[in-house]
C-alpha cells in the first residue's frame, strides 16, 4: 500500500493546503502531514525540501512527487477515489470547469479577503472588483446546485473535487460576513458542517503564527 504524506502551510491561512488535505480526508485515506508554517526566514528553503515548485502543498507518495493543488486532487482521484468526480458525463465535464476556472481565476478575492480560519473581519476587502467575483461564484454554486445537487447537500450531490476547491471560499465568506442567498447559503452550510473541515478549522485555531498578508508560497 502506498505510504501517502501530505506537505502544508498553515491550516489557518493556506486555502491551497486545504483543497488537497480536504480531498484526502473526504476519499478516507490515511496520511501523514508535514506542516510548514509560511511567511518566515526559513519557509522558502523547508518547503523546497519537498517541493521542486517551492510551493505548497506536495503529496509525497513512496517516491512520487505531485505538487500543485488540483494535480494532488485529480491524482487521488485517479489511483484512490474515482468518485471525486460526478459519474455523469456532463456533471464531470462541468465540475472539472468549474474547478479549474476557481483555480486561475478570483484574484480579487484571493488578495482583498485572505483566508483567515479564525478571524472575523465584517466587511473588509469589499471593493467592486470584489463584489463581482463574489457574484461569479455565487453563480457556479447556485447552478451546480440547481442542475446537478439533486441527490445531495453539495455541489453535484456527494462530495467532489469541485467542493475541495471552493471550500476555502466558504471559509472566506465567514470570516468576511459576505451576504449570500438562500441557496447559497445552504451550500456553504454544507461544507462548513463537514466533520474534516471542522477539523481544520479547530486545528487552524490552535496555531500560534499571525500573518498579516498570505506569501506567494501556495499553490
Amino acid at each position: 500500500m502506498s505510504k501517502l504524506t501530505l506537505v502544508i502551510g498553515n491550516k489557518n491561512y493556506s486555502s491551497w493546503s486545504l483543497r488537497a488535505w480536504l480531498t484526502m480526508k473526504q476519499a478516507g485515506l490515511e496520511f501523514a502531514e508535514i506542516r510548514i508554517p509560511l511567511d518566515t526566514p526559513n519557509s522558502h528553503r523547508d518547503i523546497r525540501r519537498y517541493s521542486p515548485s517551492g510551493q505548497v502543498p506536495v503529496l509525497l507518495d513512496d517516491d512520487l512527487t505531485v505538487w500543485e493543488s488540483l494535480s494532488i486532487c485529480e491524482y487521488i482521484a485517479d489511483n484512490f477515489a474515482p468518485y471525486l468526480w460526478p459519474e455523469d458525463k456532463k456533471a464531470r465535464a462541468v465540475a472539472r470547469s468549474v474547478s479549474h476556472e476557481m483555480h486561475a481565476n478570483f484574484f480579487n478575492l484571493r488578495y482583498q479577503m485572505p483566508m483567515d480560519c479564525r478571524g472575523r473581519y465584517p466587511g473588509e476587502g469589499m471593493k467592486p472588483e470584489v463584489q463581482g467575483d463574489i457574484d461569479r461564484v455565487c453563480t457556479i454554486w447556485r447552478e451546480c446546485r440547481q442542475k446537478y445537487g439533486q441527490n445531495g447537500d453539495l455541489l453535484f450531490g456527494e462530495f467532489s473535487i469541485a467542493d475541495a476547491m471552493f471550500a476555502p471560499v466558504v471559509s472566506r465568506f465567514i470570516t468576511y460576513d459576505v451576504k449570500l442567498g438562500a441557496v447559497e447559503q445552504a451550500y456553504a452550510d454544507a461544507i462548513w458542517s463537514l466533520p474534516a473541515m471542522n477539523e481544520w478549522v479547530n486545528s487552524a485555531a490552535l496555531e500560534s503564527e499571525y500573518l498579516y498578508r498570505l506569501p506567494h508560497s501556495q499553490n
